[in-house]
């Protein structure tokens, strides 16, 4: 035992001796116990006996927080490497270069504003650098513009790089601004700068733009949005029960709607709101888009081929409606029967019938009429084919034509009364003066000898029914011819010949 406290005295003595320098004024206390700050012979163990006493250092160095973080500044884990001592009591073992100190090998960073800061503006004179504030509103509280509205984490919404341009998120508030919000300045909204309790509704902000005047409520986000004021969001086609389409697309609210159109119990029928425009004077009835459409008033989409069952051809196409709906055209259906709607223009006074189609077209009632008299009971044959319709036919009433041939040549007719008015008997529709008769066959007269060279006037001096009643014997024609006076009778044939009157044949 006493061995062993003859060396710790030993080494005392010896500690004593080699000590290079008084220690400095904070660690006089201790000069004397080197075992405070010094393990002999050991000295990597002095940095875990400085950190006894300097407590706060080293939780920043167990925390890795701090200027003294193990792990972010210490280029060597003992004290000494930074702070020597025994230089003597007035000795500054914190040395501090504020003009080259790194700043960013501490919790607090400098950056935007604050690199342009002087040391003293943050650090006080006397304190530790370690016990400057590291909040905004420590420095900053007599900047603060908000009062106690807004707390004291600036941060929330300022930056280091300028007090006014603000990072708050606004969508963290539950208003995320959109649209012209995004633009908005924040004083433009938060004008006394207190930001809670700041009304969310369109119209506390835009009352003063409410270019209704309230009298479409206070409910703006009905029809507008934020990306414009005029940039309605209002869908009349999705938000009503009446599709905005084609001319209606470009009318404003005012043009149907009363001062307070939220209370307006409007008809949507077109006649409601175009009974002025209606031209037709009620005559189609007020089911205005059976016809009209909404892209213009003055192109109908009625389709007539479509939408009936009578097709508008040639030019009826181009005809006014109110030529043949006459009539209100939902209370009476025109006739579709041409004679029955033509009726006033029928030249024809209802002979033909009803069918006009089978002789004209749509194209035009006088041009191109096709009629095929062959068909009729009187077909068109030789000369006739050429004839031109008026020359038969005096008036249109075609029924009313006479259809034998001394109606219409009673005037060309050379025999007079002499012949009956069947001259189709002798003549044909090729040419008149090429006639043909065959007396042999047609008559009970055949011709013979002289007769037949003979002029039909020569036996034909009266009416053929005249001559027939005076018979078919010589004596009936040649009376006066009779040299004999009747002495021989009337059978001329018994000595003469129809060859020639001057012959005689004996009788034998």
């Amino acid at each position: 035992m006493f061995g062993t406290f003859s060396l710790d005295i030993a080494q005392a003595q010896l500690e004593t001796l080699v000590m290079p320098g008084d220690v400095i004024s904070g660690h006089a206390d201790i000069e004397s116990e080197c075992e405070s700050c010094h393990v002999a012979f050991e000295r990597d163990k002095q940095s875990e006996l400085c950190m006894d006493c300097h407590e706060d250092v080293a939780a920043d160095r167990s925390s890795q927080t701090g200027f003294h973080g193990i792990d972010r500044n210490a280029k060597r884990r003992d004290c000494s490497f930074c702070h020597v001592d025994h230089e003597g009591r007035d000795a500054n073992i914190v040395p501090l270069d504020e003009a080259s100190f790194k700043h960013k090998a501490t919790d607090f960073p400098l950056s935007g504003k604050h690199t342009d800061a002087a040391c003293g503006d943050c650090h006080e004179s006397g304190e530790k650098h370690r016990n400057a504030p590291s909040q905004c509103f420590a420095c900053h509280e007599n900047d603060n513009v908000h009062g106690e509205t807004m707390g004291s984490a600036c941060g929330d919404c300022h930056s280091p790089a300028g007090w006014v341009e603000v990072a708050f998120d606004h969508d963290t508030t539950g208003f995320g601004l959109i649209g012209k919000h995004e633009e908005a300045a924040c004083l433009g909204c938060h004008a006394d700068q207190t930001f809670l309790e700041t009304p969310t509704t369109c119209y506390s902000c835009h009352q003063g733009d409410d270019a209704h005047e309230g009298r479409s409520g206070t409910e703006c986000g009905n029809c507008h949005k934020p990306t414009g004021w005029l940039d309605t969001s209002f869908d009349h086609s999705r938000d009503t029960t009446f599709d905005l389409t084609g001319k209606h697309a470009a009318l404003t609210c005012d043009d149907c709607h009363s001062e307070d159109p939220f209370a307006d119990q409007l008809v949507t029928t077109c006649f409601s709101c175009h009974a002025d425009d209606d031209n037709h004077d009620g005559h189609f009835g007020e089911s205005c888009d059976t016809c009209h459409v909404t892209d213009a008033w003055a192109q109908p989409a009625f389709d007539h081929n479509v939408d009936t069952q009578h097709a508008l051809r040639g030019a009826h196409t181009s005809i006014e409606c109110n030529a043949c709906h006459i009539e209100p055209v939902f209370d009476v259906q025109p006739p579709t029967d041409c004679g029955l709607c033509h009726e006033e223009d029928d030249p024809h006074e209802g002979t033909q019938g009803n069918t006009c189609e089978d002789c004209h077209n749509e194209q035009s009632w006088s041009d191109d009429v096709f009629f095929d008299h062959g068909l009729t009971r009187f077909p068109l044959l030789g000369k006739h084919s050429d004839t031109d319709c008026t020359e038969c036919h005096e008036t249109q009433k075609f029924r009313d034509t006479p259809m034998d041939c001394v109606s219409c040549h009673a005037s060309e007719d050379p025999h007079g009364d002499r012949l009956p008015d069947g001259c189709a008997l002798c003549h044909s529709p090729v040419d008149w003066s090429k006639w043909r008769f065959d007396h042999d066959s047609q008559t009970a007269f055949p011709l013979y000898g002289a007769h037949r060279d003979a002029d039909c006037k020569t036996c034909h001096r009266q009416s053929l029914d005249i001559q027939m009643r005076l018979g078919a014997r010589c004596n009936d024609c040649h009376r006066a011819d009779d040299v004999h006076n009747g002495e021989f009778g009337f059978d001329c044939g018994r000595c003469h010949s129809s060859d020639s009157f001057e012959e005689v044949q004996r009788i034998q």
